[in-house]
């Protein structure tokens, strides 16, 4: 086994907040630029720019896990990663259910737009991703790990969009794989601050939007290669998998 770099959290051009640059192949050259081994695709409520960064990024020896950062009702933002494309589509179709029919403002918003390997657009997502969809939390919850999925509330020490800001707690009956917390606080900083959350897993995300800001912060896997499964297990210390904590 051996050590991997992660930034489980990059949106895309998709998502009305991500810049116009981040596209697949200039996501992918960045990740390539910045030593990362495994990259998560989460734009807001939709997956469907997954497929063709995996594609790329299969070529440059990234592997890619693919998902979506989704806004429950509660306005909390949970990353869900699927293990297959197959199951990402039945995740898509969840998604595009549940998603609040309000129309997309470009000129307020942001354009979401998804393009294919030759940055030529192929649909426009009418409706605005940013949006809280219609499922609590737990909901969303069930669903993901119903598919077999990966489960984790995004930036959790954030002031907005994250547990604790949204509900004042981290409670204790959710079911999550790990808890992520931003670039602006350290795992042990936290902890400090949270004790009683000292047992849980943490990973730390860079939750890029522009293409500088991929890889600026990253968590360490320890597996025996890069794939959702591995991740998954290192997410259970299983085997001597582990995501290794900051110093």
């Amino acid at each position: 086994m051996q050590t991997y770099r992660a930034d489980l959290h990059i949106h895309t051009l998709l998502s009305p907040c991500g810049s116009l640059e981040m596209s697949p192949r200039n996501i992918v050259a960045a990740a390539v630029a910045r030593g990362l081994d495994i990259i998560g695709i989460t734009d807001h409520n939709s997956t469907r720019h997954c497929q063709v960064i995996h594609t790329l990024a299969a070529e440059n020896n990234i592997a890619v896990l693919c998902g979506a950062e989704v806004t429950s009702s509660e306005e909390v933002h949970c990353l869900a990663f699927m293990p297959d494309f197959e199951r990402l589509q039945l995740f898509e179709n969840y998604l595009q259910e549940h998603l609040q029919d309000f129309p997309n403002d470009p000129k307020a918003f942001g354009d979401q737009v998804q393009i294919d390997e030759n940055e030529e657009i192929v649909y426009q997502e009418e409706r605005l991703l940013i949006m809280a969809i219609d499922q609590n939390i737990d909901d969303i919850e069930q669903q993901v790990h119903a598919l077999g999925g990966i489960f984790i509330p995004a930036h959790i020490n954030r002031p907005a969009f994250g547990l604790i800001s949204q509900l004042g707690f981290v409670p204790p009956d959710l079911n999550y794989d790990a808890l992520e917390l931003s670039r602006h606080v350290t795992t042990k900083d936290f902890v400090r601050a949270y004790p009683q959350l000292a047992d849980k897993t943490f990973i730390r995300s860079s939750d890029a939007h522009y293409v500088e800001d991929i890889g600026r912060c990253y968590t360490d896997f320890y597996l025996n290669r890069p794939t959702f499964d591995e991740v998954k297990l290192a997410f259970q210390k299983a085997d001597g998998r582990y995501v290794a904590q900051e110093k």
